[in-house]
């Protein structure tokens, strides 16, 4: 007998359908063939991806919301005993005190509160998410753009779109496509703590829309001089709008404004 599905559209559900997708993502989210010491899962579901990412953990803790599959997950891992079913909201834990992975299908209502709560964490080593496509395409400049948050956090962590997920793999079957995209903290940031507070002003600032442009909005706490010569740096034409300025380039008009 099929489920209910109200639950599944509150909490915003889609089950990852098929196998060769839930091998291939566990290959991305583990690229180095394991074994993970830690791995936080974000909404286990019925297991599709805790199956094939099991094997490659020390520790694998599942995270799922929905109490109608907790049982069923509990049941099918309670011969793997380094997989702990946790029942409740991935978002409501407390991050792990030891470096640690997160992995999961996200509920594509609530990526960004998890993108977030990753980005918070102090030990998460990389985040490997399956997202709607749209979200993963913005965050990682497959579109060309860079949003504020990507750039805002670069010195910190790359991301990378790694793959694209046709609807047709999950079930129910959403409106839009999926995509994987992994948030890496970087073994050495690219900026020291003194360097990224001006960093982060300088982004905030850029992002903020006065002016009208990019160039105008830093010259309102800048020199012109100096802002004509960090974009000449940077390599950036006068008009570039904020979105199309790459983190390098960022970096670029870093090194020359906060001097």
């Amino acid at each position: 007998m099929a489920r209910p599905t109200s639950t599944s559209r509150a909490l915003s559900q889609n089950f990852l359908a098929d196998r060769t997708t839930a091998r291939r993502f566990a290959r991305l989210a583990v690229p180095d063939g394991g074994p993970a010491p830690l791995l936080l899962e974000v909404g286990a579901g019925k297991g599709a991806l805790t199956g094939t990412l099991a094997p490659l953990c020390r520790e694998l803790h599942a995270y799922e919301i929905d109490p109608r599959l907790v049982s069923a997950l509990r049941g099918r891992f309670s011969g793997t005993p380094h997989v702990r079913v946790i029942a409740g909201d991935f978002l409501a834990a407390r991050p792990p005190r030891t470096p640690f992975s997160v992995a999961g299908n996200v509920p594509f209502s609530r990526t960004a509160a998890v993108v977030d709560w990753c980005l918070r964490a102090p030990r998460l080593t990389d985040a490997t998410l399956l997202t709607q496509l749209e979200y993963a395409r913005k965050r990682t400049g497959d579109y060309g753009s860079w949003t504020r948050l990507t750039v805002l956090t670069w010195p910190h962590y790359q991301w990378r779109l790694l793959a694209r997920v046709g609807r047709s793999s999950f079930r129910p079957v959403p409106r839009v496509d999926a995509g994987v995209v992994r948030i890496e903290r970087r073994p050495v940031p690219l900026l020291d703590d003194a360097a990224y507070d001006s960093w982060c002003h300088l982004v905030e600032l850029g992002f903020s829309g006065v002016g009208g442009s990019l160039q105008a909005s830093l010259r309102r706490a800048y020199p012109r001089r100096r802002v004509d010569a960090a974009f000449r740096v940077a390599r950036l034409d006068p008009g570039v709008l904020v979105g199309a300025a790459a983190p390098e380039q960022w970096l670029r008009l870093h090194e020359v404004l906060a001097r």
